[in-house]
């Protein structure tokens, strides 16, 4: 989900109780805190656990990138967790060419040959359009044996453009060999235990700094609460998140059922909460005036029907014969690599 949806949620989760909506009319900042904490898992993400990851490998392919180099690169990486059992974290650096010009290239990973392709693509811009006709003369996708069997824990496919390129852990799991993208993100900081601690710990920085220790608890409750319905929202993608951190290191793997960059569930999540914030708004006040059945039917009901409807065709239709699952997922690369985006 973008930054906007977890914000937007965690305000609306924040509404649902009467204190905290009472407290927002009187000039208080508790709804906001529902937000902040919606928001702070991708900011701990990509403004902190991003840099304190380091590389057993650094692939920087140069201005005039070679297919096979980067191919045997990889290769070489992944052939060696497999024979050492132990992990290694590389990063595949992108090709800037100009202020607005990078050179795109394709990493693959075809489990079913147990191989690693890579091909030289054209010349983009920063908004990631490809210049007709830049492609190298002659190029060609290169494959390299892996020589273990393969397992994509997320896609099949990486394009590697613009601004910071893609990071792998390659990691022996008995027989086969796990590949794992953007293994940094959606770990530790997106844990139901940290969501809890970090609720405990504002709730009692407040009480101390205030000495109001019911709202200072509101602050807590709420910040708790937007921070899970965060870690929440994003596992029902791909990569799923480390829902149990400290007490387990390992990622659980989510449904797949959105893609965090799709519209239409983005648009969703955004609607439904502002809907769900006017109506917890109105029937906390002196007057209500919304019907609730005619209205949670009208503003969620209805939107819901027909765009869950939408969503799910244009999956289905988008889903050609001859792809693979894996490559289904390549919209939600770009997406989870992006910053939070709060304006």
């Amino acid at each position: 989900m973008k930054g906007i949806s977890h914000f937007i949620t965690g305000v609306a989760i924040a509404t649902f109780f009467p204190e905290v909506v009472r407290a927002g009319a009187a000039g208080g900042l508790l709804p906001v805190l529902g937000g902040i904490g919606g928001i702070l898992p991708d900011t701990l993400d990509f403004k902190f656990a991003r840099y304190w990851e380091k590389f057993d490998v650094e692939i920087d392919p140069g201005p005039e990138p070679d297919a096979a180099a980067i191919a045997e690169a990889l290769v070489a990486a992944m052939r060696q967790a497999y024979t050492t059992g132990k992990d290694c974290n590389l990063v595949a650096h992108t090709i800037r060419m100009g202020a607005d010009l990078w050179r795109e290239y394709v990493i693959r990973f075809l489990p079913e040959s147990d191989e690693v392709a890579v091909r030289i693509g054209p010349l983009v811009n920063t908004g990631q359009v490809p210049y007709a006709g830049s492609e190298p003369e002659g190029a060609q996708e290169v494959r390299r044996a892996v020589g273990a069997p393969l397992v994509n824990t997320y896609s099949e496919e990486y394009r590697v453009n613009i601004f910071s390129g893609p990071t792998f852990r390659f990691a022996r799991e008995g027989e086969q060999l796990q590949v794992h993208f953007l293994d940094w993100h959606h770990r530790w900081t997106h844990s139901l235990i940290l969501a809890l601690g970090v609720g405990l710990l504002l709730g009692l920085l407040l009480g101390v700094v205030t000495g109001d220790w019911e709202t200072a608890g509101w602050g807590g409750v709420v910040t708790w609460l937007g921070f899970s319905g965060h870690i929440l929202e994003d596992q029902l993608g791909h990569m799923g998140s480390n829902l149990f951190w400290p007490i387990s290191t390992k990622r659980l793997p989510g449904p797949g059922w959105i893609h965090a960059g799709d519209a239409i569930p983005n648009f969703l999540t955004v609607w439904t909460s502002v809907a769900l914030i006017l109506f917890n708004l109105d029937r906390f006040s002196a007057a209500p005036l919304l019907p609730p059945g005619p209205y949670l039917l009208g503003a969620l009901g209805v939107p819901w029907a027909v765009l869950v409807g939408l969503y799910v065709l244009g999956k289905r239709r988008a889903q050609a014969p001859q792809r693979s699952p894996e490559s289904l997922r390549q919209a939600e690369r770009i997406a989870e690599a992006e910053p939070v985006e709060v304006a």
